[in-house]
């Protein structure tokens, strides 16, 4: 009888481990790219909860990895706790220098040849924004969080933070086409508590968003794109 009372204590605490499993949708607004328009990609939004104590909390040891192919980071967007390792393995025919130079964590991997990869670990929380020195088409964003409860949305916007304490939180969403404006205005604050939570849909408008052309790991204009043709026939003009 006493271990049957042990057993059942065990499972209640396992329960009230793994914490609240959060569901959620976002929707992508005022979009002038046509995979959002015409095909209702919403992916590639980075939810995450952060306690209002805002005390950071501890992520078990997490490896990551971006890869390049076909001239393409992949994922594009990729959220990781703090303390993360990232691999950057080439898996093109040529050349790749990642780097980046924007806010988060600076970095240089300087020039490596196919079938090597070059790895990063991410010490501080901040949005990091990814390029390849050779290829100016090449970017992706990389978000640093100080939280393990986050999730990046799928195609048809929706997301899931699984095993969530019960407590007060702040929640925060990044997305590479919205203002920091609009972002900020998205935050709310909420409690969590049970074992299942459904947020309202999450809107996002992209209005007011501009590209701005990124520099090179030198801060200077891309030079004439590197001849690749011999490789990638179809870049040939």
């Amino acid at each position: 009888m006493t271990w049957g009372l042990r057993i059942c204590s065990s499972l209640l605490c396992a329960a009230a481990v793994s914490g609240a499993t959060l569901h959620g949708r976002v929707e992508l607004r005022d979009s002038k790219e046509a995979a959002v328009r015409k095909k209702k990609d919403f992916s590639g939004v980075v939810i995450w909860l952060e306690p209002v104590s805002g005390r950071p909390l501890h992520s078990p040891a997490v490896r990551a990895r971006m890869i390049q192919k076909d001239k393409t980071f992949s994922p594009h967007i990729l959220a990781v706790p703090t303390g993360a390792v990232v691999d950057f393995p080439n898996f093109d025919p040529i050349f790749h220098n990642v780097f980046s130079t924007y806010d988060g964590q600076l970095f240089d991997l300087k020039l490596y040849p196919p079938g090597k990869s070059e790895s990063v670990t991410f010490t501080r929380p901040g949005i990091v924004r990814v390029f390849c020195n050779i290829h100016s088409a090449m970017s992706a964003v990389i978000a640093v969080l100080d939280t393990p409860y986050f999730d990046v949305s799928k195609r048809e916007g929706a997301f899931e933070i699984r095993d969530v304490p019960a407590g007060e939180y702040r929640l925060h969403v990044f997305h590479e086409r919205a203002t920091p404006a609009t972002l900020d205005e998205l935050g709310r604050r909420m409690s969590v508590d049970g074992d299942e939570l459904e947020l309202p849909p999450i809107a996002i408008s992209e209005s007011g968003y501009l590209p701005i052309p990124h520099m090179n790991k030198f801060g200077r204009p891309y030079s004439q794109p590197p001849d690749d043709g011999s490789v990638y026939p179809a870049v040939r003009k």
